[in-house]
């Protein structure tokens, strides 16, 4: 009997998520977001966590009945010491990120 092991060869694997608050603790649960309009846009903090010396958050609609996809941003911090949340470029990054939330989400 031959048994296919899946193995993930990645820095972004759930044994090395650090859990953390530094968004919530700056902002607060909810964070508003705004769009390139300037239409504001609120939304409940559902994870944060570290990877490979990076940090992101994951945000929900504050809208119960609204059903959208999480955001997902990563969390810097500008030059002036302020958090800043940006949104990931890297297609690679984002699939990484994206597979590792739903990972932390819902585990096997």
């Amino acid at each position: 009997m031959n048994w296919m092991v899946k193995v993930r060869m990645t820095e972004y694997s759930l044994d090395k998520v650090v859990y953390t608050s530094c968004v919530q603790e700056a902002f607060g649960p909810i964070v508003e977001l705004q769009d390139e309009k300037g239409h504001a846009s609120y939304y409940r903090i559902e994870k944060e966590f570290d990877i490979a010396g990076q940090a992101y958050v994951v945000l929900l609609p504050d809208d119960e009945g609204k059903a959208e996809e999480p955001e997902i941003l990563k969390i810097v911090t500008s030059p002036e010491g302020q958090l800043e949340l940006v949104t990931i470029d890297d297609d690679d990054e984002w699939e990484n990120i994206s597979e590792l939330y739903d990972e932390l989400s819902f585990p096997e």
